[in-house]
């Protein structure tokens, strides 16, 4: 069973399919939830308030664009969408092994119009 998320900030939204996994039913549990958005070279990240443990089977540090991970060193979500500052080439490299929860629907370009400080809502997607 998959969980959709909506993630909106003042100039758009997104939605995202997450995978059923420990840190997914966490953070559905806590939705919907408002954070400030933070970024990090060409990531979107921002606190959740939702404290999980690694999951080490399939915590992963580079990822494709566009997936949808939980970083549990900051309890927070990354949403890489292209190259942060510590990348080799075009590569999404996260801050250190992330919890792989799900992909964005769209394309994860959208998340350039996202500025570090935007409020950030995420809340179940229905439809």
């Amino acid at each position: 069973m998959s969980t959709r998320i909506r993630i909106s900030w003042p100039a758009g939204h997104l939605t995202a399919t997450l995978d059923d996994t420990p840190t997914t039913q966490a953070l559905a549990k806590a939705l919907p939830l408002t954070s400030t958005a933070r970024t990090w070279g060409e990531e979107v990240y921002f606190d959740t308030g939702v404290a999980v443990s690694r999951e080490t089977a399939d915590a992963r540090q580079v990822v494709e664009p566009g997936t949808v991970a939980f970083w549990t060193d900051g309890d927070a979500l990354a949403l890489p969408f292209g190259p942060t500052p510590i990348s080799h080439g075009d590569e999404c490299r996260l801050a250190s092994p992330c919890n792989v929860l799900g992909r964005i629907d769209q394309d994860p370009r959208r998340l350039a119009t996202v500025r570090d400080g935007d409020p950030i809502r995420v809340e179940p997607a229905y439809g």
